[in-house]
């Protein structure tokens, strides 16, 4: 078996480090800058800290910042087309996973002649048309590490991924004081989407070793902490050690790839408009508890270091601690799990079989392969 992993080149931590963009205009030889983040990142006043930097570099900058959470990939391309005008030597993006996952598509859609609807298609002819920096500003998307870009397809009510290792960005800057001010409801959604990344790709059929090590480190530093982070949030310790989380979560992707969980949450995502952390927690546990049988090994090895009290379990109560776990934090953190919120009802399940079925990129990482019926009866559980 033949194994790898990709990550940044180069990855800035601690509270304080976004200063370090200073350094790498420089190391760059940066004249202009391309921004890419949100409205609501602009109203915390996060991005002023960026811009007081850009402008203390002397570089211009443009900002971008009419993204749309989780957006189609006709919102991304009309983004894009409007970044064609500007003649930046670098891509910066401060933001949650929508505004990294645009910048990533950016940084190999600008002045290139292939299209974002060419990249859906699986064209293979792609390079890195400009080089990123990734400043993440909540604790669970893991986009800052990846080579993964996620968009809704409209007419397909669905969301597919894009994957090219020219993605992967350059730079990562993961400074604590952006996550500092998070809403609790963000911790806790882009949290357990980061430790869905970590269970799922510990559990895949892909996973390696090298894919392990982050994967369980990421699991470690999430389950210990993304309570307290969601209760205290004055508690930057535990926020630190979610963003790191989260960036292992990511990196642990690109060796090995989630499963199921994130396969089925997408139909929730693209046709009902369901935060994509909310999604997955939703279908988390039950897709875990079905996946049981075939990865309880792994599970409880997984127990076994995160929770090494429990070390005289039998592997069966390992695994069902590792669940229950992943279905407490949920609670407790308090995500919405009813799915009548946004009106899907029972009537919606054919729709949602067939869309899940189709996310192979994804189910065939699943340890245990999942009938049309399988899914049928994982979606039954959070209809009501």
């Amino acid at each position: 078996m033949q194994y790898e992993i990709k990550m940044p080149s180069y990855l800035y931590g601690g509270e304080g480090c976004i200063e370090k963009v200073k350094d790498i205009l420089k190391k760059e030889n940066t004249k202009k800058v391309i921004v890419f983040t949100d409205k609501g990142v602009r109203q915390t006043g996060l991005s002023d800290i960026l811009e007081n930097i850009l402008k203390e570099c002397s570089v211009d900058y443009k900002v971008f910042d009419d993204l749309k959470p989780e957006p189609a990939y006709t919102d991304v391309e009309k983004v894009i087309n409007e970044v064609e005008s500007y003649e930046g030597d670098i891509i910066i993006a401060i933001g949650g996973g929508s505004v990294m996952d645009s910048a990533k598509l950016c940084s190999i859609l600008k002045g290139a002649s292939y299209s974002i609807r060419d990249l859906l298609n699986g064209t293979t002819d792609v390079k890195k048309q400009i080089k990123s920096i990734m400043i993440p500003t909540t604790c669970g998307t893991g986009s800052e590490a990846t080579c993964n870009a996620i968009v809704a397809i409209p007419e397909e009510q669905s969301k597919k991924g894009i994957v090219n290792d020219c993605m992967i960005p350059d730079y990562v800057i993961l400074d604590a004081q952006m996550i500092k001010n998070l809403p609790k409801s963000i911790v806790s959604a882009t949290g357990v989407d980061a430790l869905a990344h970590a269970v799922e790709c510990y559990t895949s059929k892909k996973a390696t070793p090298f894919s392990d090590v982050y994967a369980m480190e990421s699991a470690k530093l999430i389950f210990k902490n993304i309570r307290e982070a969601y209760k205290n949030p004055d508690n930057m310790e535990a926020k630190t050690n979610m963003m790191l989380g989260a960036f292992y979560g990511g990196v642990s992707i690109t060796g090995s790839g989630t499963t199921a969980v994130h396969a089925l949450s997408y139909p929730l995502g693209g046709k009902y408009h369901i935060a994509h952390g909310v999604s997955n927690a939703i279908l988390f546990a039950h897709v875990m508890e079905f996946n049981k049988d075939a990865c309880k090994e792994r599970l409880a090895k997984m127990c076994d270091v995160i929770f090494p009290e429990l070390i005289e379990k039998t592997v069966s109560e390992k695994a069902d601690y590792i669940i229950e776990q992943i279905s407490d934090i949920v609670t407790v953190t308090d995500i919405p799990t009813d799915l009548s919120k946004w009106g899907v009802s029972i009537d919606d399940l054919d729709f949602l079989v067939d869309a899940g079925s189709k996310q192979q990129r994804l189910l065939v990482n699943n340890m245990k392969e999942l009938s049309l019926e399988d899914i049928k009866n994982i979606y039954m559980k959070v209809l009501k």
